[in-house]
């Protein structure tokens, strides 16, 4: 039997690829009362989730957002190459390394150059294709489940990897960075493996270009104090900035 938080976690996931979904139909799958499933969709509509109808729910797109990897790759290039170079500068001699998926760690792999005998773990095809011929890089892949949109590696099998190890530095990613809801993402899957990687890294780094500062997406990685460090950009609005050191954040600019 699935936790009410699993199984809500699977019918966002049901009503990403089909964008409907129905009362009846949900209750046969998860092998639950009808009653269930509308307490379910209640509590999603109630999140920004979906549109209740009658019978079922439909999938807001506008609030659910999930763009390709290509799209993100167009929204502040520049600012992404900066924070890339600034999280290299952050890399030692001799440290284990986890990247997650992304834009803007993709842009850290890039700059990866000059930093010797590193180890690095990445859950992101793109970002092991980025590494694979470096000099002095040992890389590992942590296995999984493809997500297309974003070429990262999700699933029991990539948690199953990441669990063996721990890590000097995580460098982790996210869609928004909230002061009261802390890391988030749009996709379920991501934030379970996102909170793995945060409970095996002994420092974790956010990488984020500012448009994501004072926003959340749908699914919950973990709150500001599992994080020492904030990369970003200049166009941080100050008094954001201010909170975020009120609560031992370093803040990095560039």
């Amino acid at each position: 039997m699935r936790s009410t938080v699993e199984r809500r976690d699977d019918i966002i996931k049901i009503l990403y690829d089909q964008g409907r979904v129905r009362v009846d139909e949900l209750s046969d799958q998860f092998s639950v009362t009808t009653v269930t499933i509308r307490n379910d969709l209640d509590f999603l509509e109630k999140k920004g989730i979906l549109h209740r109808t009658h019978g079922g729910a439909l999938l807001r797109k506008n609030v659910y957002e999930d763009p390709t990897l290509e799209e993100k790759q167009e929204r502040h290039r520049e600012e992404k190459r900066r924070i890339g170079q600034k999280a290299v500068e952050m890399i030692k001699d001799g440290d284990s390394i986890l990247l997650d998926s992304g834009t803007t760690t993709r842009e850290i792999a890039r700059r990866m150059n000059g930093v010797e005998n590193l180890t690095v773990m990445t859950n992101a095809i793109n970002i092991a294709f980025e590494l694979v011929n470096k000099n002095d890089i040992n890389l590992m892949i942590t296995g999984g489940t493809v997500r297309s949109e974003s070429y990262s590696l999700v699933g029991p099998d990539a948690e199953a990897v990441i669990s063996n190890y721990y890590f000097d530095k995580l460098f982790l990613g996210v869609d928004g960075l909230d002061l009261e809801q802390g890391l988030t993402t749009p996709n379920p899957m991501e934030a379970q493996l996102n909170r793995l990687m945060v409970d095996r890294a002994q420092e974790v780094i956010a990488v984020t270009d500012s448009s994501k500062l004072g926003r959340h997406s749908f699914s919950f990685i973990c709150g500001l104090e599992a994080i020492s460090t904030i990369i970003t950009d200049t166009n941080i609005r100050p008094e954001f900035e201010r909170s975020l050191q009120r609560k031992d954040i370093e803040v990095l600019k560039v």
